[in-house]
């Protein structure tokens, strides 16, 4: 089998001007709700979580062959990195065997081995000779093994507790004693009858007394075994260990612990198709605004095995960020980066935390051996490197991404504080913060090379509708762009730093795994081929980006699907496509892995004479801060606004009464279907809303308090948010979807929205039930059937008007 170079797939996608439209009566094959349905058995399943061996010879993915049924999933693969080569498909023994050999884990100081998790033992990985060490072979799961500095010693995890393996001799020493609370204390006396008893005991018979002897002995002599090693640390009764980070020094741990709240309500579920033929019941999750679960950090000193819990909030002692993670330790493990996000999500603290500082000293003068009087206290210094606030709320990009410069003499983060996701550095003691990359883009990757002298990222430099991928100093300065053609990277460099990986795609095609030198614009080959080849015979195109200019003058990209492209005449009907998951970047020059099928339905409404209009609106991915938070307090608000603009171009450009022109869309989608046909319905004919939040009251806490606060503070945001207080607006013919097991967008939301129509008299409005699917939809007849009624709403009530 032969493999089209990078080039040729590129070629693939040339712009839309330059494409022949295709034959109208050619083009039955593929569209059709049924066959675009099939999802991945017809455009196949995307390489993934792709992995390098160590030796730069093999290249390991989870992928599956064409045509493979949509019950299957992804199996592991592996491909010599060479052009021509043919991916083969392991067995599960042999995936089990190669697991350790890719997996990631801590680098040894010499940057010789590599200490991984696998299956729930430890593996040491010698990256030069590409072989493998197995060092624990246990029931209990070992994780998160952290090389020490010494390059002798191995820290990992086990049963909520921290221990060191020492690799010349196999010794493993268990580091902490962590257990739920409260610590036991020395039983008060008893009083009562049982006390007269007991103390009537110990005076009478010498053999008592003998005995409670030698159980305050044992006790004693246990508790001092115990300190020669470590001291017991108690957790609240119902707090448990989150996670255990060992400092490389062997001398400290950072322990990150959960606290559930208390009073949270939780959802319910049903699940109504099942195998017993009861309807049971999925736990489902919590609403906005409810208590949230909580938790706690603390530095624990290893040779006394003292925790001090640290305060994370600056100017509240007592909270706890909304999440905290870290971002690594120092070469020398003296000092830790922790990432933290306040409760309220609107400020960001990448904190430095030294271990065992001398932070105060304190007369005294009574101490003999201390002739100055002055007694030193220790406990974890800590300095804020940077501070992040947003009126809206903090998040972009990138958010997370951040470690150690130099050896632990600075520090790199990616932050919006100029509007955009660039690169920053800052010395690690909060001086000289440096921008390193600067423009109207985002960094939407970045990693440090294995030498620590460069930063790989993928960044949309040049052109938001582009992914490439860049090298960097670490010091900033002159970018290198390694990827040249036009389209989605996403790579993966070589050990040996001579190769990249790249999964690559263009608009019209699915994403395949390249192989190539890493020299920067060096032609790539092609090692996979996802899609069947009756789909790749298929009429795809690449939409044409125009700019929609908005209602306050801003322009919002758009993609657009013509009848003449597909050889078809204009039905003088139009429908705009609205992504879901709000945040997310669906207008662009490559593969739209979350709406692929959505693509070809795009087609099927444009081979049948609709103009299709897909928007990036206001809170799409991929902008910049002011785009992203754009709908802060107000979803439905600016970038609804948007898609009315898009109705209003569609008239002006192509003539078309609002009442032709229809809108759909999935999850965010579907809310902004709702909120179309509730609030601006003189815009539009008809709407299909899928999946649809309905009440933003009813949602996860996450999500929607960054956006919108919670209820009980800013009842405003919600209701102005909200479809169901504008149900009284709706005249326009509206169509719901909704799987009945959906734990993300609950049954209820759609539920809940269906009696409010019904006590507000509403006709022209119609319920469509999936007893089976969970938000993302599964089964093809499920989506077969779904796209069949939304096409037959549009066809119904948009053409021949």
């Amino acid at each position: 089998m032969r493999f089209a170079s990078l080039t040729l797939l590129a070629l693939a996608a040339a712009p839309l001007a330059a494409q022949t439209p295709v034959a109208q009566d050619s083009l039955s094959p593929w569209l059709n709700i049924s066959y675009i349905m099939r999802g991945p058995e017809n455009t196949g399943r995307e390489p993934s979580n792709v992995r390098w061996t160590p030796d730069s010879r093999w290249i390991y993915f989870r992928w599956d062959e064409p045509g493979t049924s949509w019950r299957e999933r992804p199996h592991q693969f592996r491909v010599k990195a060479e052009g021509g080569a043919t991916p083969e498909r392991l067995s599960d023994a042999a995936a089990d065997s190669a697991a350790p050999l890719i997996a990631e884990g801590s680098l040894s100081p010499d940057k010789r081995y590599r200490a991984v998790s696998s299956r729930g033992d430890l593996w040491l990985v010698d990256l030069k000779t590409a072989t493998l060490r197995r060092l624990t072979d246990t029931r209990g799961a070992e994780s998160d093994p952290q090389y020490g500095a010494d390059g002798r010693n191995i820290f990992f995890s086990r049963d909520d507790n921290l221990f060191g393996l020492d690799l010349s001799s196999g010794l493993v020493t268990q580091l902490t004693d962590i257990k739920k609370g409260p610590a036991p204390h020395d039983e008060k006396p008893d009083t009562g009858q049982r006390g007269y008893l007991e103390q009537q005991q110990k005076e009478l018979f010498q053999s008592v007394r003998d005995r409670l002897y030698a159980d305050s002995v044992r006790k004693a002599d246990q508790k001092a075994r115990d300190s020669l090693h470590y001291s017991t640390i108690y957790l609240g009764s119902d707090e448990s260990v989150g996670s255990l980070s060992a400092s490389p020094s062997g001398k400290t741990a950072l322990l990150f612990t959960t606290i559930p709240a208390k009073g949270q309500k939780g959802t319910i579920v049903p699940d109504w198709v099942t195998t017993s033929g009861y309807v049971t019941d999925i736990a489902g999750r919590e609403n906005v605004g409810d208590a949230q679960e909580s938790g706690r950090v603390g530095m624990i000193d290893l040779t006394s095995g003292k925790v001090k819990w640290l305060s994370l909030v600056p100017g509240d002692s007592t909270a706890q960020p909304a999440y905290v993670f870290p971002l690594g330790w120092n070469d020398a493990g003296t000092s830790v980066l922790l990432f933290a996000v306040t409760k309220d999500f609107k400020r960001r603290i990448i904190w430095r935390i030294d271990i065992g500082r001398v932070v105060s000293t304190r007369p005294n003068a009574g101490n003999s051996d201390d002739p100055s009087g002055r007694v030193e206290t220790t406990r974890p210094m800590m300095v804020a490197l940077d501070s992040l606030r947003d009126t809206a709320w903090v998040d972009g990009p990138c958010f997370g991404c951040g470690g150690w410069l130099d050896g632990g003499k600075r520090a790199w983060y990616v932050s919006e504080a100029d509007g955009w996701a660039h690169l920053y550095s800052v010395a690690a003691d909060g001086s000289d913060k440096r921008q390193l990359t600067k423009g109207n883009w985002e960094v939407d990757s970045a990693e440090l090379s294995p030498d620590g002298k460069q930063f790989w990222m993928e960044t949309s430099e040049g052109s938001p509708f582009e992914l490439h991928f860049w090298r960097m100093s670490t010091a900033g300065g002159a970018r290198e762009k390694v990827t040249s053609a036009v389209g989605g990277h996403d790579v993966k460099v070589s050990p040996d730093g001579k190769l990249i990986a790249d999964v690559f795609s263009v608009s019209n095609r699915p994403p395949e795994l390249f192989v190539g030198s890493s020299q920067a614009g060096a032609k790539l080959s092609q090692l996979t081929t996802s899609p069947t080849a009756q789909w790749l015979k298929g009429p795809w195109i690449s939409p044409s980006i125009v700019m929609v200019k908005a209602s306050d003058g801003v322009e919002v990209p758009a993609r657009i699907y013509r009848p003449q492209d597909l050889g078809a005449k204009p039905n003088g009907a139009a429908v705009i496509f609205v992504h879901g998951a709000g945040y997310l970047h669906n207008v662009k020059n490559y593969w739209s892995s979350d709406y692929y099928r959505e693509y070809q339905f795009n087609h099927l409404l444009a081979a049948k004479g609709y103009v299709v209009l897909d928007m990036d609106y206001r809170g799409s991915a991929g902008y910049g801060r002011d785009w992203r938070t754009a709908i802060y307090r107000h979803m439905g608000g600016r970038d609804l606004q948007d898609e009315v603009d898009g109705s209003k171009y569609l008239t002006a450009q192509y003539s078309i009464p609002p009442e032709r022109i229809g809108i759909y869309g999935g999850s965010y989608g579907g809310f902004m279907t709702l909120m179309a046909l509730f609030t601006e319905g003189q815009y539009f004919g008809a709407g299909a809303a899928i999946r649809s939040v309905t009440d933003w009251g009813h949602y996860n806490h996450g999500y929607t308090a960054a956006i919108l606060n919670t209820p009980q503070a800013d009842s405003v945001a919600y209701r102005q948010s909200s479809p169901i207080y504008f149900a009284a607006g709706l005249n326009r013919p509206l169509l719901m979807l909704h799987g009945m097991v959906d734990t993300n967008v609950e049954f209820q939301d759609i539920i809940l929205l269906t009696e409010r129509l019904i006590e507000l008299h509403k006709k022209n409005w119609w319920l469509a039930v999936y007893p089976v699917e969970n938000h993302g939809f599964v089964r093809p007849d499920s989506w077969t059937d779904e796209y069949g009624r939304i096409l037959g709403l549009f066809d119904q009530y948009l053409v021949g008007k």
